[in-house]
């Protein structure tokens, strides 16, 4: 093979850190963004917390954002003379940065700190669980150790719902080795134990036995308790089918009396294990807060969830009156002051840019519910905003916004649509809107099928299929029509 030189013209994009950095807390939930801006508090001391500031109503938040440099002028002085290793004034964060972006440092709520570090997380670490709440009442019952060893293995076998995950069989098979003489009978007498805990119906089998568990616990006075429990031994197919004709023709009763007896029945909880906390108590602190004013709707940023950084000017004034090692430590760290700083200022300019823009587009959401929702995907709002649609994904991911009808990921604002009609579009958040207010509005006894929802939504205008219908209400954990069907 011959070799030669050959030349080559083209574009390439290079990774500065302080561009990686911009790129990384664009991404940053706010949890996360506090975690980042504490740690650069810790280590940096040229970095300060600025004073609270406050806006006059209606004036542009971007132009005093969090995070807005406040220099003297000894520091601007300095500072220009380190001007030639500062970020742009405009930052270069609008790129698609896919192949890149995964090979960037891991934050430091994921990468940084000690294990000691690490057990100071949000939400409620001290909840107790299913599990937990049920060894406590054992341990707190008279049984022998023999029993306890059996009580432990059915409650590590109870799913989050409450239900035994395991046959019997399986479990008897499990404890053999500790418990060589071990038998069926009683393994189920200690399983009784259990399911006399808190909540009622845990540790059944099936739903039948954890409805029957609480009718079990049930006083006598309530009417039909009878039918109920004979509903739920002899009859349950035909109250899972919601076959009422043939329930009170077998039951002898009147539409009125199956009607009490199917209430009382409906009162019981099927999942009861989801009384008990599973899980950390997650807190969502909205990124943007939206209120509506006598000039229209207002975008500001919630300044409780960044706090607004500044240059110490003490600290900087000392560079000049400093030299060697500690002169040179402490221009690095106004220079890694400056480089947060804009990061930070870029990310909540562009924050508050495409927050804007969506409220734009969505104000007649916040005026008419999710009815009101348009159809909206993420290039619309980079080709408005001259930005790429990777730049708008990850401002729009995990952050939040506090509106009059609730708090809401920006994402939500987002949907695909379809057609009308008249030529239009409808968001798919709409149509789901629409079948939900149709749902609640029909008839209990003769429930609408998907076929009917499409032709209803069709009179609105709304060309939809059958299937796009189904999916919408599956997606919304509604149930087809044959198990919708009620008495009253």
């Amino acid at each position: 093979m011959k070799q030669s030189l050959q030349l080559r013209l083209g574009q390439q994009l290079t990774m500065t850190p302080q561009l990686q950095q911009a790129i990384r807390m664009l991404q940053l939930s706010t949890l996360e963004l506090q975690m980042e801006i504490q740690q650069a508090l810790e280590s940096n001391l040229m970095l300060e917390e600025g004073e609270e500031f406050e806006t006059e109503q209606g004036e542009e938040m971007a132009s005093d954002a969090p995070g807005e440099v406040e220099e003297s002028e000894e520091v601007a002085e300095l500072s220009e003379e380190l001007k030639q290793d500062t970020l742009p004034d405009d930052l270069v964060v609008d790129s698609v940065w896919d192949d890149t972006y995964d090979t960037l440092p891991a934050t430091s709520a994921s990468s940084t700190g000690s294990d000691d570090d690490r057990e100071f997380e949000y939400g409620d670490t001290s909840s107790e669980d299913l599990r937990e709440h049920l060894l406590w009442q054992i341990r707190m019952s008279p049984i022998t150790e023999e029993d306890m060893v059996i009580a432990e293995a059915i409650i590590d076998a109870i799913d989050d719902d409450g239900f035994l995950s395991l046959p019997l069989e399986e479990l008897l098979e499990g404890l053999s080795a500790q418990l060589p003489e071990i038998e069926m009978d009683e393994l189920v007498a200690v399983l009784h134990i259990v399911q006399n805990c808190d909540p009622l119906g845990v540790a059944a089998r099936d739903l039948r036995e954890c409805l029957l568990l609480q009718l079990r616990a049930y006083p006598e006075d309530p009417y039909w308790l009878e039918e109920a429990r004979t509903i739920l031994q002899e009859h349950f197919e035909l109250l899972a089918a919601r076959d009422y004709t043939q329930l009170k023709r077998v039951l002898k009763l009147s539409e009125q009396e199956l009607t009490e007896v199917i209430q009382l029945i409906q009162g019981l909880n099927p999942r009861p294990g989801g009384q008990i906390a599973t899980g950390k108590t997650e807190y969502i602190t909205p990124d943007v807060l939206v209120s509506k004013t006598s000039r229209g709707w207002r975008v500001e940023l919630n300044s409780d969830a960044t706090p607004r950084l500044r240059v110490n000017n003490y600290y900087a004034g000392l560079i000049k009156h400093s030299n060697g090692n500690d002169a040179t430590t402490m221009k690095n760290h106004l220079q890694e002051a400056r480089w947060f700083i804009k990061s930070l200022q870029s990310r909540n300019d562009t924050l508050l840019r495409v927050a804007t823009s969506i409220i734009e587009h969505q104000h007649e959401f916040l005026e008419l519910g999710e009815v009101g929702m348009k159809p909206m995907v993420l290039h619309d709002i980079a080709e408005e905003l001259g930005m790429h649609e990777s730049t708008i994904s990850r401002t729009t991911t995990r952050k939040y916004m506090h509106t009059p009808r609730g708090i809401f990921e920006l994402k939500y604002f987002f949907s695909s649509h379809v057609g009308t009609a008249s030529g239009g579009e409808a968001s798919s958040t709409a149509i789901r809107a629409m079948i939900k207010e149709l749902i609640a509005a029909e008839p209990p006894k003769k429930p609408l099928s998907d076929n009917k929802l499409a032709q209803l939504l069709s009179d609105k205008g709304i060309n939809v299929a059958r299937r796009t219908v189904a999916k919408y209400r599956e997606a919304m954990a509604i149930p087809p029509s044959n198990e919708r069907k009620r008495l009253a």
